[in-house]
Formats: C-alpha cells, sequence, structure tokens
C-alpha cells in the first residue's frame, strides 16, 4: 500500500495547508473588523486584498484537496482489488 499511503500523506500536507489559510482568513477578518471601526480606509482596503487572495488560495487548495480524496479511494479501490485476486489470475 506504499501509493495509498503516499496518497494520505500528501492529503494531510495539504489539509494542514487548509487550516492553516482558513486561521490566517479568520485573523486577517479580525483585523478587518477592527480596521471598519477605526475608519482606517487604506489599511482596510490592503486587508481586505490580502483576504481575497488567501480566499483563492483556499479554493485553490481546496480543489487540490478533492483531488487528491479522489486519487487516493482509486488507490484504495485498487489495492483491495489486488489483494482480494485469486493468486493464480494475477
Amino acid at each position: 500500500m506504499d501509493l495509498f499511503e503516499r496518497l494520505v500523506n500528501e492529503q494531510l500536507k495539504t489539509m494542514d495547508k487548509l487550516l492553516f489559510l482558513q486561521s490566517e482568513i479568520e485573523r486577517c477578518q479580525a483585523i478587518e473588523k477592527q480596521l471598519i471601526e477605526l475608519q482606517q480606509e487604506a489599511k482596510l482596503q490592503s486587508i481586505q486584498e490580502e483576504i481575497c487572495q488567501m480566499k483563492r488560495q483556499l479554493k485553490e487548495i481546496q480543489k487540490m484537496f478533492e483531488k487528491q480524496t479522489e486519487e487516493v479511494i482509486l488507490s484504495y479501490q485498487n489495492e483491495r482489488r489486488h489483494t482480494s485476486e485469486p493468486s493464480s489470475t494475477r
């Protein structure tokens, strides 16, 4: 199951990226709220642009995670097929 394990490890790394980026977005949104309250327009625009960029990155990582999930499932199914086949048909 080397391929399966490698794919799962890649997916775990992607999940770490997703979680990190989501926490960064939350942090920036908190800053955004403070800037709105303080009415600091120049800094507000900058943080809003940063949030938009991170949301785009998040979508890309989510797509990658979904693709990795499909690969993990296929790899697992293939491994199960190969291990359940009688040895004479391999």
